[in-house]
């Protein structure tokens, strides 16, 4: 018989377990199984954001998303499409319930048992195929799984010393499996994007090269004011500091945008004397409109085309 045996929410960057099904049946294959699970919860952050392990009789799959994965095990024979139908459906009930900030500073395991009501529910029902609500689209997610069907860990794979990091980053992105970042993925880059980044950069270079000259000048006249210096090299730290977040996921990526912009600001008015309008205009605007694309860069939420 096809069906799901148990599920379990784990958290990515360090595999704690923060809620999961208290079914767990006692026969020898299902505490194999548990084994499995330990271990994948060991090595997320270096996998791809969507799995199957195939361990005899029984599969388990699993979904990462926000930093947090949620696993499942059924039956060899359950279809794929449910079984990823019924993660996404776990995804998107965790993130409606609980923010990132209460996952980010857990310290407890199963500090979110509660969640296992829903997904007792939900398994139940993934389990009676015929009290599935018709209104989910399971033709998009079988196109999904044909387009980009879920990396096939092998427990040879899983058992080894140094788990997936023989397996290059090349490797992965050639299939479109791996996230940009080993917690979380960021959304493509777009033209704006890139524009912002190059003119981040340029404004970094001008600010570095006047702080050269501003040291030369010090050095030349004991009269002029080193706080010049200090303030063109503080705008071009800000400047590639905001390269690194357009690039890069990090915590409170927006709100360290901001702050970085607002850093920009405070070093251009105090360079008023030293700069003309149109110059303080364009790091202004440049630092503004890098702000902008840093914002709008945000984490994707799940995989592309997870229409379901």
């Amino acid at each position: 018989m096809s069906m799901i045996l148990s599920a379990s929410v784990v958290r990515v960057r360090d595999g704690l377990p923060l809620s999961a099904s208290t079914d767990y049946e006692q026969s020898t294959g299902m505490q194999e199984c548990r084994k499995y699970f330990k271990m994948l919860a060991k090595k997320l952050s270096q996998l791809p954001d969507r799995c199957t392990l195939k361990t005899g009789q029984y599969n388990i799959n699993f979904i990462s998303s926000l930093g947090v994965s949620y696993m499942m095990l059924c039956t060899e024979n359950y279809p794929s499409v449910l079984a990823f139908c019924f993660l996404d459906e776990l995804q998107k009930e965790f993130i409606t319930t609980y923010n990132m900030m209460k996952t980010n500073t857990a310290i407890r395991p199963y500090c979110f048992i509660e969640f296992d009501n829903f997904i007792q529910r939900t398994k139940q029902r993934y389990n009676n195929t015929r009290s599935l609500s018709t209104k989910m689209n399971l033709a998009d997610m079988q196109t999904e799984i044909k387009l980009r069907p879920p990396y096939q860990i092998s427990v040879s794979e899983l058992g080894s010393a140094n788990g997936f990091a023989h397996l290059s980053v090349g490797e992965y992105k050639a299939t479109g499996k791996i996230s940009a970042a080993p917690h979380q993925r960021l959304e493509p880059v777009t033209l704006p994007g890139i524009v912002s980044f190059v003119l981040s950069l340029l404004c970094g270079a001008l600010n570095l090269i006047r702080g050269f000259h501003a040291i030369e000048s010090l050095l030349q006249n004991e009269g002029e004011d080193f706080s010049y210096v200090i303030a063109f090299f503080l705008g071009t730290a800000a400047c590639l500091y905001q390269c690194y977040l357009f690039v890069y996921y990090t915590g409170w990526r927006n709100a360290k945008a901001f702050l970085t912009f607002g850093l920009i600001c405070l070093c251009n008015m105090y360079l008023y004397e030293l700069r003309n309008l149109w110059q303080l205009f364009f790091h202004v605007t440049v630092g503004a409109f890098s702000t902008l694309q840093i914002r709008l860069r945000q984490p994707q939420g799940k995989s592309p085309d997870y229409n379901v």
